[in-house]
């Protein structure tokens, strides 16, 4: 029986790892479960999978809903109820599912405890790459992807030598506005991009799709992930999601993973690892596909995407000013407080007065996380 924490249980990620759960009773128990302020979701979630230990984000919501909980479960709130749920407790493996770099401090914590990571939270690389990845080398702690196309290529390269790769590829669906213009973009709405045409996921990793931002982060993952530079990371547009990413070795061979967009297989995928078992996943007909398209990455249409690669480049804290700034400008556009085009005006803005740290411990990445969200919030 192995034993599931999971941080950010109430959102998209959250939610579909306790139906990978659900499916296999017999293999999985919840250890843990943190959210943020969706306590109705959370205490469903606490009667049917019965965890030992669960976090909220504020104290006022530990104390509503702590009469509600069974006899005998431990209650947690703000970031180190997070780190309890992580660090704490008896889990196997911790699904860090969090948005953004709010989950950076826990996952750091659950490494430290040994616990293997189901890595969702891809903020947590962007930001402090070299600390975690440093960190589960030291305490041999897995780093086993959920983003689709980071398991892709983890399912690649299995049994594979590493120097053999030539290049990887991450696919992009082009998210709400892959066939916009520039100037359509000035005129669309918080409803408009929220509407993605291949998957199902949180508002503000959508927003993020749309802006092509969530692929600049992912390129950032990647290169954390699998130890590549960034001139062996590219990014091709393919609009149905059906090759998650694919890998293409020294002697032009190609390696890619298929599949319908559903992300409970690659979570499935990180809780089994190395085995595979039934998933509820609709089988993929390429007979019913029969065609499968791709354009060559547009970075004069997509800026963005390309700020986050210099960014990833330039290294220390530069990835985490780009990051910081991108999350508070998604977060002012979901309250319809800027137009959609001012997201990547806001992170370029921010990382023009950004000067970058190298080698950054965790106090210098915490501090220009906060200076780029102050400014940004200000712009």
């Amino acid at each position: 029986m192995k034993k599931i924490s999971i941080l950010g249980s109430t959102g998209s990620i959250g939610t579909q790892t306790l139906d990978v759960i659900a499916m296999h009773p017999d293999a999985f128990e919840v250890d843990g479960l943190s959210a943020g302020s969706n306590t109705a979701l959370l205490l469903e979630q606490v009667r049917r999978f019965k965890p030992r230990r669960v976090s909220v984000s504020t104290k006022e919501l530990a104390e509503e809903i702590r009469s509600s909980l069974p006899s005998g479960v431990e209650l947690f709130s703000g970031n180190e109820g997070m780190v309890e749920i992580a660090a704490g407790g008896e889990a196997d493996t911790v699904v860090t599912a969090v948005m953004g770099s709010v989950g950076l401090r826990s996952t750091l914590a659950a490494i430290e405890a040994g616990r293997h990571i189901g890595l969702a939270n891809k903020e947590t690389l962007v930001t402090a790459g070299h600390l975690v990845t440093e960190l589960a080398e030291r305490k041999g702690v897995q780093l086993l992807p959920v983003d689709s196309e980071h398991s892709a290529i983890f399912q690649c390269l299995n049994g594979e030598n590493r120097e053999d790769i030539a290049c990887i590829t991450l696919t992009a669906s082009g998210g709400s506005f892959r066939d916009y213009t520039r100037d359509q973009l000035k005129h669309v709405t918080v409803a408009d991009a929220l509407r993605h045409p291949n998957w199902s996921m949180g508002a503000k990793i959508t927003i993020d799709s749309a802006t092509m931002v969530n692929k600049g982060l992912e390129v950032i993952e990647a290169h954390w992930l699998f130890g590549l530079p960034y001139e062996q990371i590219q990014v091709l547009l393919h609009p149905e999601s059906i090759i998650h990413s694919y890998v293409e070795f020294r002697d032009s061979s190609i390696i890619a993973q298929l599949g319908n967009p559903d992300m409970r297989v690659p979570i499935q995928y990180a809780l089994t690892y190395p085995d595979r078992w039934a998933s509820p996943a609709k089988r993929l007909s390429l007979a019913e596909a029969q065609r499968l398209t791709f354009r060559e990455m547009d970075y004069e249409r997509f800026p963005a995407l390309k700020l986050a690669i210099e960014c990833g480049k330039a290294g220390g804290t530069a990835t985490t000013a780009f990051n910081a700034a991108n999350e508070i400008a998604v977060a002012r556009f979901l309250r319809d407080e800027i137009p959609f085009v001012r997201i990547e005006e806001i992170i370029e803005k921010v990382l023009q007065q950004h000067e970058p740290a190298a080698h950054p411990n965790l106090e210098q990445i915490e501090e220009c996380d906060r200076a780029a969200r102050e400014l940004a919030s200000k712009l």
